[in-house]
Formats: C-alpha cells, sequence, structure tokens
C-alpha cells in the first residue's frame, strides 16, 4: 500500500513537470548559407544587433550555418531567433514553436 502510494505520488510529479515544459521551439532545420566561418560576422555585433531590437539576449550560438540567438523581448516573451552569420540579417524568429517573423524571401 505505502509502495503504490510512492509510484502515484512520482507519477503525478512527473506528468505535473510534463505538463509545465514550455514547448520546444524551432528544430534548428534553418539553413541560412553562411558559408565558410572565416567571413561570418563577430558574435559581439550580433549581440549589438539582437540588443537594437530591443531583446535581452539570453543565449548565442551557431546552429548548422547560422547564428541562433535565445532571447526576451521588451514585453518579456521568450523568442528563439536565426540570423544570417555574414550579413547579420534576422531571418526567421519563433516564439513558444510558433513562427512570428519571417524575412521578406527567406526560405530556410
Amino acid at each position: 500500500m505505502k509502495r503504490t502510494r510512492q509510484y502515484l505520488a512520482l507519477a503525478a510529479a512527473a506528468a505535473l513537470g510534463l505538463g509545465m515544459a514550455t514547448p520546444a521551439l524551432a528544430d534548428g532545420d534553418v539553413v541560412c548559407g553562411g558559408g565558410p566561418k572565416d567571413k561570418w560576422q563577430p558574435e559581439n555585433k550580433l549581440k549589438k544587433e539582437a540588443w537594437l531590437e530591443g531583446w535581452e539576449i539570453l543565449k548565442v550560438q551557431v546552429e548548422g550555418d547560422c547564428y541562433e540567438v535565445y532571447a526576451r523581448t521588451e514585453q518579456g516573451q521568450a523568442i528563439e531567433a536565426f540570423f544570417h552569420p555574414v550579413t547579420l540579417q534576422k531571418l526567421v524568429v519563433f516564439r513558444r514553436g510558433q513562427e512570428i517573423y519571417r524575412a521578406k524571401g527567406f526560405k530556410g
């Protein structure tokens, strides 16, 4: 009986944890066509571009041939954005797994 309650409590905690998990953002299949890395702009310049958007930058990383930025908007919304590493053009932005911005003509 005691063991059954422990299993039920554990199952309830696991279900609660899964229910509170944030939805997955973009799956990383974005292709930027960044070319050779020696032509890429430095990350600090990208951070400035994101800051000019009014974003609080949480993390910047390389994803495939793109720069990927995790940030919060001025309204406090968590976003994931992909930038071209040479031009630093904002290509696509996701919020809670939904695309909220795509640069005109960007297919990646």
